[in-house]
């Protein structure tokens, strides 16, 4: 309000004889208060004053101001003489609400606003000042809490977004822009159901309504719609926003992808029943390899010898499909994971397209792969200095355009092949066991320059795009049998 200054002269006249009674009314009211005179003495303080300047000034040879050290609002040094008292004496007017920062002795700051008034006589002549001081305290902390939660939704991955009690958009961070696709130009007053898939519109009355009661909605796994009409699986937290008086008048929801999350379980309970389907597998092939190499062994340490390198070489293959989560393995890591353990790798040549096996087959030619490594240490290439094992394979075509994985294991240069007048499980895992597992057929020769074992099986029983071959166990038993 602007008081003509004869009538604060009056005023000010008319006071006089009661400066003691108001002086007392100063010194209780809670805004900071003081008085100084034309040198800008202090005259005169109260009580909140001294607490917002952290000390008592000297009355009659301090000036300016009672703070200990002067601030401007950016921080930076105020001499005392270019404070607002001073500034409203040295040119007689009045200053409304200049801001600036007190700092106490202990290091603390106050931010304030002041409105030094000039006091007259009863003549009209300037003899000093009033200045009321405004801590601006709790208003900073508000507006730094305020800037704070802003910078927080801006920065936040999540999306934020606020509604009214209708369901229209409200606001709309970078976070939802970047999971929706929508600007906040193009969201705010949209309807939040434009989010919505038709399906799950029933989920919006549902959540409204638990929010008008004050409640909260924490986690809620559900699925939404991008801009460009794509689904996104969310976890949704919604929030009821209240006015002063703590009533309801809107929601926040804070909308989190769970796409990667969900894609994660969902791989993972693909490879739980991956593994279970893959161990009952295991069991049917190491029961049946226990049984065979049981009826072949001429004693207790051979059964155990044979049994555990042929386990070993299961795990071998295991691993490899671990590592790929079980989605299958090249026939170059398959071959030189089995043969590795034999040494002598170098004089082993592959050559072949790259082909990713499923599952399945990674573990029947894998035990092939073995049988062959074990036999040529014990007889073969592998055993002798010189000797060398060509492996190759390559796909065909029939004349129905099916193809076919064709392969060959070509030994040369080791110990001459006698007649063969025994057979052991190795012959059978590669005339019969791995064959039968690809739907194809397998041969073993005994040449006298080396063993050739040949394979030929369709490629649906092989490729890792294709559909998993349930019938494994079944097959190897009847093959053993």
């Amino acid at each position: 309000m602007n008081i003509p200054q004869q009538d604060v002269v009056v005023t000010l006249h008319a006071l006089e004889p009661h400066a003691s009674h108001w002086r007392e009314v100063l010194m209780v009211l809670p805004v900071a208060i003081y008085t100084t005179d034309m040198s800008g003495r202090i005259t005169f303080y109260n009580e909140a004053a001294a607490e917002l300047w952290g000390h008592r000034p000297r009355i009659g040879h301090d000036e300016w101001c009672g703070s200990w050290r002067l601030r401007w609002p950016d921080g930076t040094p105020m001499s005392h003489d270019e404070c607002p008292m001073a500034v409203a004496l040295r040119e007689e007017r009045e200053v409304r609400g200049a801001e600036a920062i007190a700092e106490r002795p202990d290091g603390t700051r106050v931010p304030f606003l002041a409105f030094p008034t000039p006091l007259r006589d009863a003549s009209g002549k300037m003899i000093g000042a009033l200045n009321m001081l405004v801590d601006l305290t709790a208003q900073k902390k508000r507006e730094e809490g305020q800037q704070l939660l802003s910078a927080i939704v801006e920065s936040s991955e999540d999306a934020i977004v606020s509604k009214d009690l209708d369901g229209r958009i409200r606001s709309w961070n970078k976070g939802a822009e970047r999971l929706f696709g929508y600007t906040a130009r193009e969201a705010i007053g949209k309807p939040i159901t434009m989010l919505i898939p038709e399906d799950r519109q029933n989920e919006e009355p549902g959540i409204i309504e638990r929010i008008c009661k004050g409640e909260r909605v924490d986690h809620y796994e559900t699925v939404r719609l991008r801009k460009d009409g794509s689904k996104i699986s969310i976890s949704l937290t919604v929030s009821p926003i209240r006015d002063s008086t703590g009533r309801v008048i809107g929601a926040s929801k804070i909308a989190r992808d769970i796409s990667e999350r969900k894609e994660s379980q969902h791989r993972i309970l693909m490879l739980m029943r991956e593994v279970n389907h893959r161990v009952k597998n295991q069991y049917a092939v190491i029961l049946s390899m226990i049984r065979e190499t049981s009826k072949r062994s001429r004693d207790s340490l051979e059964f155990e010898k044979q049994v555990r390198n042929r386990i070993m070489a299961l795990a071998r293959s295991h691993d490899l499909l671990v590592l790929a989560e079980w989605r299958g393995a090249t026939v170059f890591e398959l071959l030189l994971a089995q043969v590795k353990p034999f040494g002598n790798e170098d004089c082993i040549t592959m050559s072949g397209p790259s082909i990713v096996l499923q599952p399945n087959a990674v573990q029947y030619l894998g035990i092939a792969f073995h049988e062959l490594a074990t036999n040529s240490a014990k007889y073969g290439a592998l055993s002798a200095f010189g000797g060398t094992i060509k492996v190759e394979w390559k796909l065909e075509r029939d004349a129905e355009g099916k193809k076919s994985f064709c392969l060959s294991w070509t030994e040369l240069g080791g110990p001459a092949v006698g007649e063969v007048t025994e057979h052991g499980f190795g012959k059978v895992v590669l005339e019969k066991v791995t064959p039968t597992a690809l739907g194809g057929v397998g041969a073993v020769t005994y040449a006298p320059d080396g063993v050739t074992w040949t394979l030929r099986a369709p490629m649906t029983y092989l490729e890792a795009s294709s559909e998993d071959d349930e019938r494994g166990p079944e097959l190897i038993a009847a093959a053993l049998s």
